[in-house]
């Protein structure tokens, strides 16, 4: 993971559940590309700093690889293969907190399923608890174990050195030791 979409690991179950948040701030520099005041699409609107779509589903991506990844010591590469399902019903904001919950629904020898909330923080409303914006599944594959006979680099460059400290803050261990070595 070279692009970190979530901040911090706040609740872990191995090989069930996952819990990762991240906070939405104005210093994010694809906030003011999507959507710019002077996007034609905006008309005389002002400026609407959106986080895209594509990140909040990369997040819950993130999020379901880390609880995938854990389960086997790191040892595999882990991919995202395809996104089985992926409704996202609101827009996320500068200044809101979401929460991407990921459980894993199959795990085998090649690959796995997980099944995946997205949650926001909707600060200023009445509303002060979490609100339900997405659901997204995701399907991931071992690339080291694939069958198509291609190969790839000997080290496990999907999860990285970012990715030890994004483990060593949120409190989780790494179990074989194994996290950025070969597989």
């Amino acid at each position: 993971m070279r692009w970190m979409w979530i901040d911090r690991i706040i609740e872990f179950q191995p090989r069930v559940r996952l819990v990762s948040i991240k906070n939405v701030s104005m210093a994010e520099e694809h906030l003011h590309d999507h959507f710019a005041a002077d996007t034609p699409a905006q008309g005389d609107r002002p400026a609407m700093p959106v986080m895209p779509s594509s990140l909040i589903l990369e997040g819950m991506a993130q999020s379901a690889g880390v609880l995938i990844g854990h389960a086997d010591g790191f040892l595999h590469k882990v991919v995202l293969a395809k996104i089985n399902r992926a409704e996202i019903a609101s827009d996320v904001f500068a200044g809101m907190t979401i929460r991407h919950t990921a459980r894993i629904d199959r795990l085998d020898a090649m690959g796995a399923s997980t099944v995946g909330t997205v949650e926001a923080f909707l600060p200023g409303t009445d509303r002060p608890g979490p609100q339900r914006i997405a659901e997204i599944d995701l399907m991931f594959s071992f690339i080291d174990r694939n069958m198509s006979g291609m190969d790839f680099p000997e080290h496990n460059f999907v999860f990285s050195e970012s990715f030890k400290t994004l483990l060593r803050m949120s409190g989780i261990e790494d179990p074989c030791g194994t996290v950025g070595q070969s597989a």
